[in-house]
């Protein structure tokens, strides 16, 4: 967990589907979890519009290595920092390596995340409860900590919550629990900053072909249909997601703080 995207049989689709406009030009962006899915094709689209890029990743150094390639291909500069930001300290080394590199941070876009299924919520273990929220909830938490101190009117900070916190998930009981607290921290967060000019905003996915899911995150058993219960009968792709992270970090989204996206194949849910 949470695999490489390497590895995959049938590669996620991070290319950006339409030239750039500039939305990101002169910005900085830290992006967690940009070595693959759906980090990847934000960090890719970031970069295209203008933006510097913080790919900060787990373990996954090929991956990683293969964003920051993309990035620069798109005429920007990108750096990557291998981190487990479920820990304070190296959430703070995080936003340290990007000042010292770009000198600023604009937005903060918070992807990475991980699961686990059990059919069973006995099957839990006490150190599976504590990785998922330290990976999941901990880390947003530890990273809009160190990078508050440097983000001026105008940031943006956008967060990765999922249709399980509106659906449930059976099989995903403390992913789902993450996914539900950072709703709540991102509304939250709003209405601390918003008289700050900086302004907080989430995305829900929904099913996305990124390792996640294959590599481990859900059972073998459940991946060979898995995605085609949503209205539009597939899994989405990275690059059909990644629109929603730049609207909200730009300013297109210049009016809306507290909200929640829903790239989902045409799911309604509670917003």
């Amino acid at each position: 967990m949470p695999g490489h995207e390497s590895a995959l049989d049938r590669k996620p689709e991070w290319q950006p589907r339409y030239p750039g406009s500039g939305r990101m030009k002169g910005k900085v962006a830290i992006i967690t979890g940009a070595d693959s899915g759906i980090g990847r094709a934000t960090a890719v689209l970031f970069a295209r519009e203008g933006a510097k890029v913080a790919i900060a990743y787990l373990e996954e150094d090929d991956d990683a290595a293969k964003t920051k390639e993309l990035c620069e291909q798109e005429g920007s500069e990108a750096i990557t920092f291998r981190c487990d930001l479920g820990r304070k300290e190296d959430a703070g080394k995080l936003v340290e390596k990007t000042l010292d590199a770009f000198g600023q941070i604009d937005s903060l876009i918070q992807i990475a995340g991980e699961q686990h299924p059990d059919y069973d919520i006995t099957d839990i273990t006490p150190e599976q409860l504590q990785r998922t929220f330290q990976s999941n909830i901990y880390s947003m938490f530890y990273v809009a900590q160190a990078a508050r101190p440097h983000l001026k009117r105008g940031a943006t900070i956008v967060n990765c919550t999922s249709i399980t916190m509106y659906q449930g998930a059976p099989i995903l009981l403390d992913y789902s629990a993450t996914k539900g607290a950072i709703t709540a921290f991102t509304r939250s967060l709003s209405g601390q900053l918003i008289d700050d000019g900086i302004r907080v905003n989430a995305v829900a996915p929904g099913p996305i072909w990124t390792p996640l899911n294959p590599c481990g995150g859900m059972p073998e058993e459940e991946m060979d249909d898995w995605g085609t219960d949503t209205p539009m009968g597939r899994a989405g792709e990275p690059n059909e997601v990644a629109p929603a992270f730049l609207f909200l970090a730009c300013e297109d989204s210049s009016y809306m703080a507290g909200q929640v996206l829903h790239p989902n194949g045409g799911t309604v849910v509670g917003s």
